[in-house]
C-alpha cells in the first residue's frame, strides 16, 4: 500500500479533457464494422462527447442531474457516458437484460431526466411505466419508438449540441471545470442476487483514483491494446474506462460475447479482463479437444503440461529453466502452448480476472501455458478495483494486495473491511442500509470473508452469507469446493454446493453445452440434444468419477455425497446469473428445490 496516492485530476471530465489535449491524434476506441475494426482518435471522441454534453444541456440537463444508459457494451455507451459526465450530470446504469419493472424502478428511484437507450427494445421497457422525472429518450440506433416522452436519436442530440457550442464555444469547458471530486459521477444499480436493485453512489474522486491506481501497477500501458467486452453497466467494465482515460490505452469495444473468441483472432489484443467463466470455457475447450484427440496427442498434451507446471513453479520463485528442462519447455511450447495462446490472438501480455472467484488450478494451468491471469477483487461499492495481483509479484489463489492507498482490515469474524477514496458515498435513498454497512470509524463492511498472509496478499474464503454450516456444526466454504471441481471436470459449466443445516453436502451441476456435445461424439449419445445428454446415465457416471476425484481433496465433512445434473445450463435471461456471470444461489435453490430435496430423501436432516 502506498502512502497518500496522488491523483492529479478533479473529476472524470478533467481527466478526459486532459487526455484529449495530450494525445489528440492517438487511437482511443475501436468498434466493429462489416470489414474490420474502425478507430476513433481522442480528438474525435472529445468532439463527440462534447456535442453530447452540450446536447443534454439543451434538453435541460443541469449539473448533478441523472441521465440513464440502457445498452449493451458498444462505443456509443462510452461516448454517452463521457458526454453525461462532461455535462456535469451523473450516469445511471441499467443493464440491457434488466426486466421492465426493474428498469422503470431504476429510472424513477434515480430521478433520471433522460434515458439514452440502445434501441426500441430497451425503450419498450418503459412504454407503459410511470417515470415522472423523465423528459426525453435518446436512441443510439436512430429508431423512433413509442415512448411516454419525446424521442430523438443520438445523432440528433449531437447536432443539437454542435448548434449550442456554435453559440457558446466554452459551454462544455465551463461546466466540466466546475465538477468537483466529491460530486456524484455514477449511480450504479447492483443487479443483486435477491431483492430490488440498490443504487450505489460513486463519486468522481473515486473513479479518478481507480484510473491512477491501475496505471501505477503496470497493468494498463499506453502501448497495449485492450479488448473491452465487459458490461459497462457493471463496475468492472466502468473502472477499466477510467484506466483507459488516464493511460491513453487504445481499446476495442465490443460487448457481443458470442463473437469474443472469433474476434480475439482479428483484434489480437495484448490485454483482456474477464469474469472467470470466460477462462473456464477456454480451459474446457482446450482440455476436452486434447482428450477427444486421444492417443499420442493426449499423451503429448499431458507431458507438455507436466513440463509447463515445472517451469511455472520455477518462474514464480524468480528463476528460469535451464539445461534439459529448458529444451523440453521449448518443445512443449511449440507443440502445445503456442496453439493455446493463438486462441486468444497470440499477443496477450496480461489477463485479469474479477467479478467472481477464479479456480487456483485454472490459473496455474494458464500460467503453465505462458498466460498469466492476475486475479483481482472489488465490489460495486468500492468502484470495482480494490485488490489485484501485480504482474511481477503475484500469488495464485489470492486476489493480490490493496491497490493504491486503500486501507484494509479483517474484523473479528473474518469479514473484510475497506476504507479509502474509491469507496461509495452510500446507497441511494437508503440511509439505514448505508449506515448498516459502515463501521463507526468509516470502514465499509464487504460481506466477504478473507485472510491476509505475511506479504499482504488477500485470500477470499467466501461470501459471509454463503458460508454453509452443516447440521453437525461444521463450516463449509462453497466457492472453495466449486472452484476445485471446475478445474477437475472440464465438462462442467456451473456448480452450486448445497448443505446449509443439512447432515451432508450435495451439489447441483450444469454441463458446458459445447464440451458435453463433443464428449458425446462417437458414442450412443451422438447427435442428441443437451438435455438428453445431460440427464443420461452415461453423463451421470462421468460426473460421478470426477466427484470421486474432488472428494479425495476435501475434508470428510466437506465431501459431496450426492449430486444432480440440471437439464439445462444457467443463464442471465432466466434470472439465475447476474450480468457479471455470478450465480444467484437463492434463485437456483428455489427453482430447483424439488431436485435438491430428492438428494436428501431419507436423510435425518
Amino acid at each position: 500500500m502506498s502512502e497518500n496516492m496522488q491523483v492529479p485530476y478533479r473529476s472524470i471530465p478533467d481527466m478526459f479533457l486532459q487526455r484529449v489535449a495530450a494525445t489528440p491524434d492517438a487511437k482511443a476506441f475501436a468498434y466493429p464494422t462489416a470489414s474490420s475494426p474502425a478507430w476513433l482518435t481522442w480528438k474525435t471522441v472529445g468532439e463527440r462527447a462534447s456535442a453530447i454534453a452540450a446536447g443534454l444541456h439543451s434538453l435541460g440537463v443541469q449539473p448533478e442531474d441523472r441521465v440513464a444508459i440502457a445498452s449493451n457494451t458498444r462505443v456509443e455507451w462510452v461516448l454517452a457516458d463521457l458526454g453525461i459526465l462532461c455535462a456535469g450530470a451523473a450516469t445511471t446504469t441499467i443493464y440491457p437484460t434488466t426486466e421492465p419493472k426493474d428498469a422503470a424502478f431504476i429510472l424513477s428511484d434515480s430521478g433520471s431526466k433522460v434515458l439514452i437507450a440502445e434501441d426500441a427494445a430497451q425503450v419498450s421497457k418503459i412504454s407503459n411505466a410511470d417515470v415522472p422525472g423523465l423528459t426525453h429518450v435518446v436512441t443510439m440506433d436512430g429508431s423512433a419508438p413509442e415512448a411516454p416522452v419525446p424521442v430523438l436519436s443520438l445523432a440528433e442530440l449531437e447536432q443539437k449540441g454542435k448548434a449550442a457550442l456554435a453559440e457558446d464555444p466554452e459551454l462544455v469547458t465551463r461546466v466540466a471545470n466546475a465538477v468537483r471530486p466529491d460530486q456524484l459521477a455514477t449511480l450504479m444499480y447492483t443487479s443483486g442476487t435477491t431483492g430490488t436493485p440498490k443504487g450505489v453512489e460513486l463519486l468522481h474522486g473515486g473513479w479518478c483514483w481507480e484510473g491512477v491506481a491501475q496505471a501505477n501497477l503496470g497493468i494498463l500501458r499506453a502501448d497495449d491494446l485492450q479488448y473491452l467486452w465487459l458490461p459497462l453497466s457493471h463496475s468492472f467494465g466502468k473502472t477499466l474506462l477510467c484506466g483507459v482515460l488516464h493511460v491513453g490505452l487504445p481499446t476495442y469495444v465490443d460487448g457481443r460475447v458470442d463473437k469474443l473468441v472469433e474476434n480475439l483472432g482479428i483484434v489480437k489484443p495484448t490485454l483482456m479482463c474477464a469474469a472467470p467463466r470466460v477462462y473456464e470455457k477456454v480451459y474446457n475447450r482446450v482440455v476436452t479437444t486434447a482428450k477427444d484427440a486421444g492417443g499420442a496427442k493426449w499423451k503429448i498434451f499431458n507431458w507438455a503440461f507436466g513440463v509447463g507446471r515445472e517451469v511455472s513453479a520455477l518462474q514464480r520463485q524468480g528463476k528460469q529453466p535451464s539445461g534439459l528442462l529448458k529444451i523440453k519447455h521449448g518443445l512443449a511450447d511449440r507443440l502445445v502452448f503456442s496453439k493455446i495462446r493463438d486462441r486468444l490472438g497470440g499477443r496477450i501480455r496480461i489477463l485479469v480476472s474479477g467479478a467472481a472467484p477464479l479456480s487456483k488450478d485454472i490459473a496455474e494451468f494458464f500460467h503453465a501455458a505462458g498466460l498469466t491471469i492476475l486475479e483481482g477483487y472489488g465490489l460495486t461499492e468500492t468502484s470495482a478495483g480494490a485488490f489485484v495481483n501485480h504482474p511481477e509479484h503475484f500469488k495464485f489463489g489470492t486476489v493480490g494486495r490493496p491497490m493504491g492507498d486503500l486501507e484494509l482490515r479483517i474484523a473479528e469474524d473474518g469479514e473484510i473491511e475497506l476504507r479509502g477514496v474509491p469507496v461509495m458515498r452510500g446507497y441511494h435513498n437508503l440511509p439505514a442500509e448505508t449506515a448498516n454497512c459502515f463501521t463507526a470509524d468509516g470502514y465499509f463492511k464487504t460481506g466477504d470473508i478473507g485472510e491476509v498472509d505475511a506479504e499482504g496478499f488477500l485470500k477470499i474464503t467466501d461470501r459471509k452469507k454463503d458460508l454453509i454450516k452443516t447440521s453437525g456444526g461444521k463450516y463449509v466454504a462453497p466457492s472453495h469446493i466449486e472452484g476445485q471441481f471446475k478445474a477437475i471436470c472440464p465438462y462442467v459449466s456451473q456448480v452450486i454446493v448445497i448443505g446449509q443445516a443439512r447432515n451432508y453436502v450435495t451439489m447441483v451441476v450444469t454441463l458446458d453445452p459445447e464440451a458435453i456435445v463433443a464428449w458425446a461424439a462417437g458414442g450412443p449419445l451422438e447427435g442428441k440434444g443437451y438435455e438428453a445428454i445431460a440427464t443420461s446415465p452415461e453423463a451421470h457416471q462421468m460426473v460421478e468419477e470426477h466427484v470421486k476425484q474432488l472428494n479425495e481433496r476435501l475434508n470428510r465433512w466437506e465431501t459431496v455425497k450426492k449430486f444432480t445434473i440440471l437439464p439445462r445450463d444457467l443463464s442471465i435471461e432466466s434470472g439465475e446469473l447476474t450480468p457479471s456471470l455470478k450465480v444467484k444461489r437463492k434463485v437456483v435453490e428455489t427453482t430447483y428445490s424439488a431436485d435438491i430435496e430428492k438428494m436428501y430423501e431419507g436423510s435425518l436432516a
